[in-house]
């Protein structure tokens, strides 16, 4: 069975909602794959399992925060709608940072907490949310990522996992006249 994923993110003038709309996947990226590049990070856990996990707490927190945004209608500080609780920048940030966190130790999760820490603040200062807001994403995010955790070990028995049985391979795509960068990501599982 072959999967192919392709993520992209088109160019846009550089403000501070372009930073913030960009970094708070930063830890989700560091997660999956900063033991591959160089910096010496041992992740705990193979590559198909950090996907695993990762997909899991993000389709845990985008379930969470969406059904929350839509309960409690919150308009948000520039009025621009009523989705301002709880941050989903925040909850993706804190959900990397946690992952961050829990496969390379404390050392790099630091620093996934401090990017995730500057997309709140992002959030806030550009009047996109309340100080509120973010920290229940930031709840919300790290509790998805300890849940994507939890359920790790019903994943490995459901996709029938062993050392050999599946096969990723990724690779970046840029292309200037958009000012697009993207990620090919092929899975094969056997």
């Amino acid at each position: 069975m072959l999967f192919i994923v392709l993520l992209t993110v088109t160019g846009l003038p550089l403000r501070a909602q372009v930073i913030d709309d960009g970094l708070q996947y930063v830890p989700y990226a560091a997660a999956i794959g900063l033991d591959y590049c160089g910096v010496g990070a041992v992740a705990r856990h193979p590559l198909r399992e950090r996907i695993a996990v990762a997909a899991t707490s993000y389709a845990a927190l985008t379930a969470v925060a969406g059904g929350l945004k839509l309960t409690v209608s919150e308009r948000r500080p520039d009025g621009s709608d009523t989705r301002s609780f709880p941050s989903g920048h925040a909850a993706r940030a804190f959900a990397g940072a946690e992952l961050v966190r829990a496969e390379y130790g404390w050392d790099w999760g630091l620093a996934a907490y401090a990017v995730a820490t500057g997309v709140s603040v992002l959030r806030v200062t550009g009047d996109h949310h309340y100080a509120h807001d973010v920290l229940a994403g930031a709840a919300v995010g790290i509790l998805s990522a300890r849940a994507a955790y939890w359920l790790l070990p019903l994943e490995r028995r459901l996709f029938q996992w062993d050392e050999n049985s599946v096969s990723v391979s990724a690779l970046p795509i840029y292309e200037h006249g958009t000012r697009t960068v993207g990620l090919a990501l092929t899975a094969t599982l056997r």
